[in-house]
């Protein structure tokens, strides 16, 4: 997919119906010669909509503009905008994406667990255990100690195992390549600035969620999660269960690392969960179910995926095991 496909299927298919603001944006640079010609400069890994235009808006563009003046400022500040892609990374760090992880993350109950996230961003999806979820707009969980101010909803369909209560989260940590910390301005104004222009809602609970991890920050390491996850996982308490889970990130590494990356979970032998585009992971033991006609993601559990979700956790199409699975009846 070339540069101008993938600023058209952006447009197209991920944000159509989210954010009229980026599907004009993306359109636009579809059918600019110009600015396709400047993003083509920038390697592959870093020519992404959402890395581009975070980077505009980090540096001041005004949101909701119309094209032409999206393509003025970018031509303008261009240095400035490849100085932002090029340091920066797309670490949307979307708390929405527990809503689709928590039925594989809460069969243990309320036995203590420990939560380990690799592409951790700033750590906000450690925290699946104080946020609320809504399913279907009829089925409600709430942290022990009530209705957190970050409220998740979640449209599912199939029969997936929603759980009772939350996880009882002890110890969480996460490793990333560039870690990102709640309590610093500018990470923050970052992590704002990839929240689709239009998402009021998702700005807030991010604004809530970073809260949230300021009164208890999690561990953060930077590194490869390929060399230094391992370690990570040694370093947790050994009397508990740990549970080593990620988002749109193995879609990143090199298709070595990728193809590599199940047998060095099953190496390290604890418990893992992906939320992944199809194909970035090739499951050997389970052909998966024709997707939705959307954007989706894959959620598998040690290597065995169980439903399909929205990128942003709005949606979880089950198609695992009915209701509670055999993995959750074998932890009770």
């Amino acid at each position: 997919m070339d540069t101008a496909e993938r600023y058209r299927s952006f447009a197209e298919a991920e944000v159509r119906g989210y954010s009229p603001c980026y599907g004009r944006w993306g359109l636009g640079i579809a059918g600019d010669a110009e600015l396709l010609g400047l993003i083509d400069t920038l390697p592959v890994n870093k020519r992404q909509p959402n890395l581009i235009f975070g980077a505009a808006r980090y540096l001041g563009v005004r949101v909701l503009c119309p094209f032409e003046e999206f393509k003025d400022f970018l031509i303008s500040n261009w240095a400035q905008v490849r100085d932002v892609a090029m340091t920066r990374r797309t670490q949307t760090n979307e708390v929405g994406r527990t809503a689709a992880l928590l039925p594989v993350l809460s069969g243990y109950g309320s036995h203590p667990v420990a939560l380990i996230e690799f592409g951790a961003s700033a750590g906000l999806c450690l925290y699946p255990d104080r946020y609320s979820y809504r399913y279907n707009d009829e089925i409600d969980v709430d942290p022990r100690d009530g209705r957190s101010s970050v409220v998740l909803p979640c449209a599912t369909s199939g029969n997936p195992p929603l759980p009772a209560e939350l996880p009882n989260v002890v110890y969480r940590a996460g490793i990333d390549l560039n870690p990102l910390d709640v309590s610093d301005s500018d990470d923050m104004r970052w992590l704002e600035s990839l929240v689709w222009p239009e998402q009021r809602n998702r700005l807030e609970r991010l604004r809530n969620a970073a809260a949230i991890a300021r009164k208890d920050p999690p561990h953060l390491v930077q590194g490869d999660l390929m060399t230094g996850l391992a370690e990570l996982v040694r370093a947790a308490p050994a009397d508990i269960p740990v549970i080593v889970f990620g988002s749109a990130v193995l879609v990143y590494l090199p298709r070595a690392d990728r193809l590599a990356f199940p047998a060095m979970m099953r190496e390290i032998g604890c418990e893992w969960v992906t939320n992944e585009a199809p194909g970035v992971i090739e499951f050997a033991r389970r052909t998966l179910p024709p997707g939705p006609s959307d954007v989706h993601m894959v959620v598998s559990s040690d290597g065995v995926p169980v439903a399909y979700a929205r990128p942003h956790g709005q949606t979880l199409d089950w198609f695992g095991a009915d209701g509670e699975s055999e993995k959750q009846r074998d932890k009770r």
